[in-house]
């Protein structure tokens, strides 16, 4: 067979040259490829917070109430006065908690799905944990304010259990205390770790599937006992899965306002403050000022997780 034979001979029509051309440059389909998902990046997510972040190095005007379009740092200043300085420590410090108490709700509902779950209770595992995914987020939330209420189910258990007097001392307690459950840091607390737990379990579960058995066969046999063998073996190489959950449910619970607004004290979260002060302030520069907060306190959080390895659990 000829050489001329062998080579298929260039196809007619807009559509056969076309694809000629990216069969013989196939990085220019590439190149076509990447294009728009490339430019919807570029201009309208880091185009929208590259002018966020313009924003917020401008300031307010005190006596006008307009946006006074020179640079200064006196907004981010602001950022540091007790009122604004609380908002922030009392979001970071949510998150943390809730980052914290998801971790250990998690790791044993993991670990049984990792180790001992099979067949069919590995699917029920699977659809307990999304389940609560599939739902409405504000049907949730209004859900379990009418269970943390005074007049809610979780009251009359109290009630029935002749434990009034144990709610009614926890809700006396400052800070984390209120007239409910339904109006108290202590209800968002419960709130936000049932909604983001979902976002725990997984990372962990599929951390822990990767771990092999006959490593903590080893241990027992090397006369480690289960805290030992839990400690020096099984968290470490779980770690990662547990950093990459504590990431959704940290910058989740750091960004959130619609739970500290239905559930929850008067006294404000970031996201909430950024609601007021660019809807009914009207301070749009302080309001990008503490939208930066969160993105900074996740990319360092993203960059000591990455040195952890924890993406590679995700």
């Amino acid at each position: 067979m000829s050489t001329e034979t062998s080579i298929l001979s260039r196809r007619t029509g807009a559509l056969g040259q076309l694809s000629d051309t990216f069969w013989r440059k196939p990085k220019v389909l590439l190149f076509l490829m990447l294009t728009p998902p490339l430019l919807w990046l570029g201009v309208i997510y880091l185009g929208s917070l590259f002018a966020l972040l313009l924003q917020s190095f401008f300031s307010i005007d005190d006596f006008s109430g307009l946006i006074n379009y020179e640079f200064t740092l006196d907004t981010y200043r602001q950022l540091l006065i007790p009122s604004n300085f609380d908002i922030i420590l009392r979001t970071v410090v949510m998150a943390a908690l809730v980052t914290l108490a998801s971790a250990a709700i998690a790791f044993p509902i993991a670990y049984y799905a990792a180790r001992y779950a099979r067949g069919k209770w590995k699917v029920i595992f699977y659809l307990g944990v999304m389940l609560p995914l599939w739902s409405s987020y504000l049907v949730k939330v209004y859900a379990w304010k009418l269970i943390l209420a005074k007049e809610g189910i979780l009251t009359w258990i109290f009630a029935k259990l002749h434990l009034t007097w144990l709610l009614d001392a926890w809700l006396s307690l400052p800070v984390i205390g209120g007239s409910s459950l339904s109006i108290s840091y202590t209800g968002t607390f419960i709130v936000f770790i049932y909604v983001w737990m979902p976002f725990m379990i997984l990372p962990i579960q599929a951390a822990l599937e990767r771990v092999p058995s006959n490593l903590i066969e080893a241990s027992a046999d090397l006369g480690g006992n289960p805290g030992q063998t839990f400690r020096h073996v099984l968290f470490p190489l779980a770690l990662p899965g547990i950093i990459a959950g504590s990431i959704f449910t940290f910058s989740l619970t750091l960004g959130d306002y619609i739970i500290p607004q239905i559930i929850g004290s008067s006294r404000l979260f970031i996201g909430q403050a950024v609601y007021a002060q660019q809807g009914t302030a009207g301070n749009i520069p302080l309001a990008a000022a503490f939208s930066v907060v969160p993105i900074v306190i996740m990319g360092l959080y993203l960059w000591m997780a990455k040195r952890q390895g924890a993406f590679d659990a995700l």
